[in-house]
């Protein structure tokens, strides 16, 4: 009550004060008052974003190149009043059931002094979390204007000593830099270490007709980074930019857990009945045969996998033009005999309970989407993998949303691989489950890239990281395997959210021999009822827990460096017994895998002792003793 009583005396006194030239700084505060979002004319625009009176952004420039205007001086702004909003939703699937949507708004007119009607706005939202703004233009009593867009004078200026977590490419490696002497642009999203102790994250929403962002230092300014946009932008009003994210964390762990603002920034579901859409553990078949699939099939049910795949060459090699995704011509270099009957493996599983995907590469989508879509669903196909989307241009970028809405009048679902990372369409087209854009595990990275990517690349949303097993150097495969521990594997899945979860992507039914520590795997959900981020460090260690009904998952991994953790188990239910079963790293443990199991009764007063070897992990289920 007290916050919202704050909100009405801003909005009241907004209105009384500020005119048609605002010089003075006008402040927007979060709900909880501890972000505040500061913007000030002299002529230009600029803001600032400061928590609890601690610098994040300091003063900062805004402004767009739009038709010939720069829209970055001689500038006279009014502003609107602020509005508080509150809402609770409930996604299809995700990291929780519940998610609130509570934000401080302020629309902001813009005009030029020789002008008399705004063109431009900047809408302003300011969470407990963060804060993000976007550009607006208008629409004319004649039905336009058209706009071509070239660039964004968007900075954000950090204080001295603020460090970046950079990587050039969605599926690269990240670097610790300070804001000087960086080799290239950087990917979003982008994680910050203050030198105040607080954390920061710059990210995108609701990109699905615009150029992708990425960030670049100022030529001229230290500290400074600017958004550089992939190419020009082409539309009519109204029309509005992505957002302009900035989380701020006072520990990184919370930049994982408030990640929600990006869906949040994003429209609701359009999808009238999203029913068909089910998250699930994925297998691809390697072999690409009837009969590879079939005992594919048997081993998905086996192992509680919801959805097999059929991955690149079942309709030939891929990069070909004349390639046909509407045919079974199976590339010769993935299986010489060509002995795939896809309508009898669909049917097969089908019978099985068990789904099926189908990859497809960009060249084919591009030339047959509209073809494939209907004969897929009459497939009876359960969801497409796209391969090497185009992503950064406008055009492509709105080609792929635009694609993904018309897998859903199929009813089909999507994994979009290769670079392209999320900024929030899932919640507005949830059969857009995942995507890739990370430095997954077919690439074979250690055990640090894993402890940094919760902190970057997951902040964004789901990652499709495709998770290995066997294909290990004492199994075998001596110059290309796993680099971290069994037990660091098995943890994974719960730290890494996606709703589909490709599992065992180099291994195959044959190499499993009776491991113990499966049935974690065999258990796993891959949608949560709730999650809680419990600790963890940039580049160290973390450890997430993750409700599904009445169970919890839990899962910490550390990097290239043993390490011992407390793990409080308080998000328990307090008065409740639950049985905890401990999955973890044994080189006495005489399986192939070295996987130590042990049981041990926990309730919400438990703080476990966490013993973790280099680049290893634990798993632990817990389950209520009835």
């Amino acid at each position: 009550m007290k916050n919202l009583t704050k909100s009405l005396i801003i909005c009241i006194l907004s209105l009384l004060i500020f005119g048609a030239k605002a010089t003075t700084p006008f402040e927007i505060q979060s709900p909880d008052q501890k972000i505040s979002f500061s913007i000030q004319t002299d002529g230009s625009l600029s803001y600032s974003v400061r928590h609890q009176n601690q610098a994040v952004v300091e003063w900062s420039k805004l402004g767009i190149t739009c038709n010939g205007d720069t829209w970055d001086k001689q500038l006279i702004i009014n502003l609107g009043s602020v509005q508080l909003h509150d809402t609770i939703w409930t996604p299809v699937y995700g990291e929780r059931d519940r998610i609130r949507d509570q934000y401080n708004e302020s629309i902001i007119s813009i005009t030029k002094e020789n002008r008399k009607n705004p063109v431009l706005q900047l809408v302003v939202r300011v969470y407990n979390s963060g804060i993000a703004f976007r550009y607006k233009f208008a629409a004319n009593e004649n039905g336009g204007p058209y706009l071509h867009i070239i660039n964004e004078s968007t900075e954000f200026n950090f204080q001295e000593n603020t460090k970046a977590w950079f990587t050039a490419r969605a599926q690269s490696l990240h670097q610790l830099l300070p804001l000087k002497n960086w080799s290239d642009e950087s990917d979003r999203p982008l994680t910050l270490e203050l030198p105040n102790g607080l954390f920061a994250c710059l990210a995108e929403a609701e990109m699905v007709n615009y150029a992708r962002t990425k960030f670049r230092l100022n030529p001229t300014k230290e500290n400074s980074i600017q958004c550089s946009i992939y190419g020009d932008v082409d539309e009519i009003a109204p029309f509005h930019s992505p957002w302009r994210v900035i989380l701020v964390a006072e520990k990184a762990k919370d930049l994982l857990a408030n990640n929600a603002l990006i869906l949040n920034l994003n429209p609701p579901c359009a999808i009238k009945d999203p029913s068909w859409i089910k998250p699930g553990k994925v297998m691809r078949e390697v072999t690409l045969s009837t009969s590879g699939a079939k005992k594919l099939v048997d081993f998905a049910v086996a192992r509680n996998i919801k959805y097999i795949h059929f991955d690149a060459g079942w309709y030939g090699f891929e990069n070909d033009y004349l390639a046909d995704a509407t045919t079974v011509t199976v590339d010769p270099r993935r299986n010489p005999k060509g002995d795939l009957d896809l309508q009898e493996a669909i049917q097969y599983a089908h019978s099985k309970g068990v789904g099926v995907f189908l990859y497809v590469n960009q060249r084919a989508l591009a030339a047959q989407l509209d073809t494939i879509l209907p004969l897929y669903q009459k497939w009876g196909v359960a969801g497409i993998k796209f391969g090497f989307v185009q992503v950064g241009s406008h055009r492509w970028t709105t080609w792929l949303h635009e694609a993904v809405k018309k897998c859903a009048r199929y009813h089909l679902m999507v994994d979009i691989h290769d670079e392209y990372r999320p900024t929030g369409f899932s919640r507005t087209y949830p059969n857009l489950m995942t995507q890739e854009g990370i430095r997954g595990n077919e690439e074979m990275p250690d055990a640090t890239n894993n402890t940094i990517l919760p902190f970057t690349r997951f902040v964004a949303g789901a990652a499709d990281y495709t998770f290995c097993y066997f294909f290990r150097k004492e199994l075998g495969h001596p110059t290309r395997h796993i680099q971290n521990t069994s037990a660091h594997q098995l943890a994974l899945p719960v730290i890494y959210y996606s709703p589909l979860q490709w599992m065992y992507w180099y291994d195959k039914p044959e190499d499993y021999q009776n491991e113990p520590e499966l049935a974690f795997w065999d258990v796993l959900p891959t949608s949560w009822n709730d999650t809680k981020v419990i600790q963890g460090e940039i580049g160290k260690y973390i450890t997430v827990a993750r409700k599904n009904q009445s169970d919890w998952f839990v899962g910490s991994i550390t990097n290239t460096e043993a390490r011992e953790l407390k793990v409080p188990l308080d998000f328990l239910e307090s008065g409740k017994k639950y049985e905890a079963t401990l999955y973890f790293d044994d080189p006495n443990v005489s399986t192939r895998t070295h996987v130590g199991i042990t049981k041990q009764k926990v309730d919400s007063k438990t703080v476990l002792n966490v013993k973790l070897q280099a680049s290893g992990g634990q798993a632990i289920l817990i389950k209520p003793i009835d």
